[in-house]
């Protein structure tokens, strides 16, 4: 058996193939971008086929001809639904993206009609368009070629669709990937039966609930040139939390990405949360699950990107670190990133961004920063949260896109007042679908020994004086409170 581990890295712009080494080194990594479509506000889509076919040529350009690839692990953009056809193989319709908000109406009834205790006392989620159970509910009602395909239709999350492909015909979905739909009873690890009822979905839809490491598939010689084992599937968030080393009660990791995640390791029982916090799966191995408490944002990477893209004032996001240092602060401005509604602690679906404080003075660094600042505002909301839920940060480890920005890792520190550690390889995600390879198929006995792949660590320690933090938190609770009137 080779020692190397193959990895897909699905995301929601791009997805990636990556090989990685036992050691954590990252060897070779192939990225292609992905369409998001927008057919009609707050919807957002994705081709399926486009996923699988630039998913497969990055992970055959980095795989060669598979000599010494022990497994493949996979990590995907979670929530995001797709539909196919079992016989065909092929996608009946878009791919719903988790950041699609076309069930606002529906969930906001079910809420009126008193339904979401069930939902939080089963799935640990709330009834919100985010969540892959209402996006089901809809495609079924409003897209004909799901009923009409019978017993053929395939349900699943973007891990389950790729297995599917990967091996020719095997539907299972990992225990993270399946706590993210809405429809599965985190304690018991199975499908609902009265979920399944409340959004109408078939049962025989669904993939089988399974491991997150294990002898979960075999991607088929055709697509690799030789048969290889699939023994690591997780969720990116849950991936990222892996990657962290967050295996003890109250270690937390942040990944700034599109949007911005947070969990905090809760140990071998779900924590209800009481703060419009969510419960999830954190991983499953040998039947036996985990569980996290997570906070969601919708907009961070994102925010960075409509910068860029949408309104051209900066040339590449790497450039926002300098402006942001080049002012002093953000003269008064103050964003709130609401551009897809609010996440945690929240939940207004229907929200809209701001941005506020703007004078005859404000310049293009100025806004920069004040983006910048709103992922610290908002985490710390989070972690205000988080607190009141029993589940207190004491350091925050971050990952991603975004956590490269030092001014960004320095700012977290101040405003949160935490220490912010964060590991020299940020691509934490790819590395928890890893670790869970090396776990399954063999290489690692546990977690905790493939947890020496994450590596050395930088920590940035607060040093803002507290006047300073303060201000900024008064702007941000107006800001905030305007947005949510």
């Amino acid at each position: 058996m080779g020692d190397r581990l193959l990895v897909i890295d699905e995301g929601t712009t791009s997805t990636r193939g990556m090989l990685i080494a036992a050691d954590g080194a990252c060897l070779a990594v192939e990225q292609r971008a992905l369409t998001q479509s927008y057919p009609r506000p707050g919807w957002v889509e994705h081709d399926a086929e486009e996923i699988w076919r630039e998913t497969l040529a990055c992970a055959r350009a980095v795989a060669g001809d598979a000599t010494g690839i022990a497994a493949i692990g996979i990590t995907n953009q979670r929530e995001t639904v797709v539909f196919w056809n079992r016989r065909t193989g092929r996608a009946l319709a878009p791919a719903i993206v988790w950041q699609d908000r076309r069930t606002a109406d529906l969930c906001a009834r079910l809420k009126e009609e008193g339904r979401e205790p069930l939902v939080q006392e089963r799935t640990g989620l709330l009834l919100d368009p985010y969540f892959s159970a209402s996006k089901i509910a809809w495609a079924i009602e409003h897209w004909p070629q799901l009923k009409e395909a019978g017993g053929d239709l395939c349900v699943g999350t973007i891990e389950s669709w790729l297995v599917f492909r990967l091996t020719g015909g095997l539907h299972v979905s990992d225990a993270t990937n399946a706590s993210r739909t809405g429809l599965m009873d985190i304690g018991r690890g199975v499908w609902d039966e009265d979920l399944l009822e409340l959004w109408g979905t078939p049962r025989a839809a669904l993939p089988e609930i399974v491991d997150c490491a294990g002898s979960i598939g075999t991607a088929s010689a055709e697509h690799l040139g030789m048969a290889v084992p699939i023994a690591g599937l997780a969720g990116d968030q849950q991936a990222a939390a892996i990657g962290q080393a967050c295996f003890a009660p109250g270690e937390t990791k942040a990944t700034f990405g599109t949007g911005a995640f947070v969990l905090t390791n809760t140990g071998d029982a779900p924590r209800p949360s009481t703060h419009r916090l969510l419960s999830t799966v954190a991983w499953q191995l040998d039947g036996r699950r985990s569980f996290a408490l997570e906070g969601s944002l919708f907009v961070a990477g994102a925010l960075i990107k409509w910068l860029r893209d949408d309104l051209g004032l900066l040339a590449s996001a790497a450039e926002s670190e300098n402006l942001a240092r080049s002012v002093p602060d953000s003269g008064g401005v103050c964003i709130v990133p609401a551009h897809s509604g609010l996440g945690a602690p929240h939940w207004r679906a229907e929200a809209r961004g701001l941005i506020a404080g703007l004078s005859l003075g404000t310049g293009r660094a100025h806004l920069v920063r004040a983006a910048l600042e709103a992922m610290a505002h908002q985490t710390g909301d989070l972690m205000t949260a988080f607190a009141a839920d029993g589940a207190p940060w004491e350091v925050l480890r971050i990952d991603g896109g975004m956590a490269s920005n030092d001014w960004l890792a320095q700012d977290l520190a101040d405003m949160l007042g935490l220490p912010v550690e964060r590991p020299a390889n940020v691509e934490t995600t790819a590395l928890g679908a890893a670790m869970l390879a090396g776990v399954g198929c063999g290489l690692f006995a546990s977690l905790g020994e493939a947890a020496a792949m994450r590596g050395p660590v930088q920590t940035f320690l607060p040093s803002a004086p507290g006047e300073v933090r303060e201000a900024r938190l008064e702007g941000w609770k107006a800001a905030l409170a305007a947005v949510l009137g």
